[in-house]
């Protein structure tokens, strides 16, 4: 069973400046989430997307083996 590694860095600043007061905010730091990937994912097909501050990860299944019947021969 494999892993989703997800890593990244936030960086964040704000700055308010007017006729008393100047003031600056800065958040930042790095960050790392360990994920365990379900065993019926298909690892080499994961893909991401990261679209309006939303991260989409898509994991898509690996295709069920088929049933098949065995005839039984009974004498």
């Amino acid at each position: 069973m494999g892993s989703l590694i997800i890593e990244g860095e936030r960086r964040f600043a704000s700055e308010e400046k007017d006729a008393k007061v100047h003031r600056v905010e800065r958040v930042y730091g790095s960050f790392r989430r360990v994920f365990r990937m379900p065993e019926d994912a298909e690892a080499s097909k994961v893909h991401a997307e990261f679209r309006a501050g939303v991260l989409q990860v898509h994991l898509p299944k690996r295709p069920e083996s088929q049933p098949r019947q065995i005839e039984v021969k009974v004498n």
